[in-house]
C-alpha cells in the first residue's frame, strides 16, 4: 500500500493498524517512493522479499500455494527468430 507522508502522520494509527495487519506501507514523497515500513516477522523461512512488489501490483507471481496467479502468455515477437539473427551475425563475423 502506498501512503504519503502527510497521511502518514496524520493517519499515524491507521498506519499502524495496516502494518499489524501483515501489510507492507511504501512511504512516498511527492509521489516518489521513499521508504517502506513492515511488519517485524518472527519466523525468517516465512519472509518474502517479493511480496511487497505483489503487493503494489508490480509482479503477478505465485500463491502461496505455489500455483500461479494467472497463466503466462507468450510472447509474440514479429520479424527475425532470435536464433536466425544469431546464425546471421556468426556469419557475417566470418
Amino acid at each position: 500500500m502506498k501512503m504519503g507522508l502527510r497521511e502518514a502522520n496524520q493517519n499515524f494509527a491507521k498506519a499502524i493498524k495496516i502494518i499489524k495487519s501483515g501489510k507492507v506501507i511504501v512511504l512516498t514523497e511527492r509521489g516518489k517512493p521513499i521508504a517502506t515500513i513492515s511488519p517485524i516477522i518472527a519466523d525468517a523461512d516465512t519472509h518474502d522479499e517479493l511480496q511487497a512488489l505483489r503487493d503494489e501490483g508490480f509482479l503477478a507471481g505465485r500463491r502461496r500455494s505455489g500455483r500461479l496467479r494467472t497463466k503466462p502468455r507468450p510472447l509474440t515477437v514479429k520479424g527475425m527468430t532470435a536464433s536466425a539473427a544469431l546464425l546471421r551475425e556468426r556469419n557475417e563475423e566470418r
